[in-house]
């Protein structure tokens, strides 16, 4: 393919890929195939002589789009949004063509220097403190990574390479492996799972620590551990809290944490990845309070502020900028450069050597929303949840599990969670709209999410026809 044909290929596909989205509701949200679908329509080893574009093209919607969960579809309400967005996927098409590798300031200046501008647009618009934004003389600022879970695993090796060399100072002839073996950190046992993959991947141990009836971790259920464990010899060195659950959208207290993070010197990380675009709304900025208690901050624009997968945005406050870098330094000859110092080297601030020009869409998202539509969309979006929370607050089976306080609802049948577990499988056997579970103290419930920018008042009520017809099958 030259020059020529890509330019033509590539109008093609940009057709294709609009006639998808602009039509994207009249697919069934999840598809109907079962594990193995793909073996009778794929053959068995590559093509020796390359295929025709025409033939490439003819195969996408019986094998790729025949086996593809729809989630802009705005019949789809399941998990948490996952952005996408014109603009986006134009910033993403420059950040292919240019498919440079910004490892360092030298392997691509504007690489880097678009993602220090970027962070800070983005933590001026969530208003951070100043220690978190790249400043003259701070050591503050933020990286973008691919994902939540990979920023946890981040900040939870920084914590743990600070503790360890806190260890060394005051008795140089410790070992790495008895620090390690005293090392004990918290999280919620309604925190995202990857937290927990996190202290299995970091080789410390891992509390699971039980928030309150409304599924927010409390200061003095920390206080309680950290007492218990200190007795027992351990280190505490870390804490993930979470600021919009992934179960039920809980939050933690974060400022009865901080304090207590401060006052026993543990690395408290705030894992906002879905909520956290919302705080770009005074309205629920509020939500926010405490971060100024955090090491680390993490929300994923990749969610819910229009830029495509991945784009999970990172924030350190630190008073020594080589917190960072201690547990991720490896600095070959051939990677050094003559302007190390003035500018980030991100191969230091995370796991990967090799990184994508992610901030070229967030570029592109930012300049071509503005701030205010992309407030306006969060705020629809809550508003649509808020609709659907008053209808099921209307049929007398039903009952609300948590606030509706985001874009996700948490309902159920009056009763046993057999029949809530019943009704989910009709509507999943339906499937004209797509919502998954999730349970709380041994309690199961249904999540209705609003996921698809083009979601409206419409589908809000299509969804809960769907839901009282299923229920009706039910005769509760």
């Amino acid at each position: 393919m030259d020059a020529e044909e890509f330019r033509k290929r590539g109008r093609e596909m940009i057709d294709y890929v609009a006639d998808y989205l602009s039509n994207i509701e009249s697919r069934r949200p999840m598809p109907d195939v079962e594990p193995g679908y793909m073996k009778t329509l794929i053959r068995e080893d590559a093509p020796v002589e390359p295929d025709q574009w025409e033939d490439v093209m003819k195969d996408i919607e019986p094998i790729i789009m025949k086996g593809v969960t729809h989630w802009h579809n705005p019949n789809f309400h399941a998990y948490f949004p996952t952005a996408n967005s014109y603009p986006a996927i134009l910033g993403d098409i420059l950040s292919d063509g240019i498919a440079c590798i910004g490892f360092s300031w030298a392997a691509s200046p504007a690489c880097t220097e678009l993602e220090v501008h970027m962070m800070n647009w983005l933590g001026k618009m969530l208003n951070l403190p100043k220690e978190f934004l790249f400043s003259p003389g701070g050591h503050g600022g933020g990286v973008i990574q691919s994902t939540a879970s990979e920023v946890t695993l981040t900040c939870l090796l920084s914590a743990r390479t600070k503790i360890i060399n806190q260890f060394k100072k005051n008795n140089p002839s410790i070992e790495e492996g008895e620090v390690i073996s005293k090392l004990i950190c918290y999280t919620s046992s309604e925190a995202h799972c990857s937290v927990e993959k996190a202290g299995l991947i970091g080789a410390v141990k891992m509390r699971i620590l039980e928030p309150d009836e409304k599924g927010s971790l409390r200061g003095v259920t920390l206080e309680k551990a950290i007492k218990e464990d200190k007795a027992k010899g351990l280190v505490p060195f870390f804490i993930c809290a979470t600021l919009g659950t992934t179960g039920c959208c809980a939050f933690d207290n974060i400022k009865e944490l901080g304090p207590i993070c401060e006052k026993e010197d543990i690395w408290m990380h705030i894992d906002a990845a879905y909520a956290g675009s919302s705080f770009i709304c005074p309205e629920y900025r509020p939500l926010l309070d405490g971060v100024e208690h955090a090491m680390s901050f993490n929300f994923n624009p990749h969610k819910w502020l229009q830029v495509t997968f991945d784009c999970s945005t990172l924030y350190f406050r630190v008073k020594d900028s080589r917190l960072l870098a201690g547990a991720f330094v490896v600095d070959p000859l051939y990677l050094k450069h003559d302007t190390e110092g003035e500018m980030p080297d991100y191969r230091h601030w995370h796991i990967p050597l090799g990184r994508r020009f992610r901030s070229l869409k967030l570029w592109f998202v930012l300049r071509l929303f503005g701030q205010k539509k992309l407030q306006a969309q969060i705020i629809q979006d809550i508003k649509l949840a808020k609709e659907f929370e008053k209808l099921v607050l209307e049929d007398k089976r039903f009952e609300i599990s948590f606030d509706v306080i985001m874009a996700l609802v948490c309902f159920r049948l009056k009763g046993t969670n057999e029949i809530n577990e019943k009704l989910l499988k009709l509507i999943s056997e339906d499937g004209r709209i797509h919502i998954v579970p999730s349970n709380f103290k041994e309690k199961y419930y249904l999540r209705f999410a609003v996921c698809a920018t083009s979601t409206t008042s419409e589908h809000v009520q299509f969804a809960w026809k769907v839901i009282t017809e299923m229920t009706d099958k039910l005769k509760v």
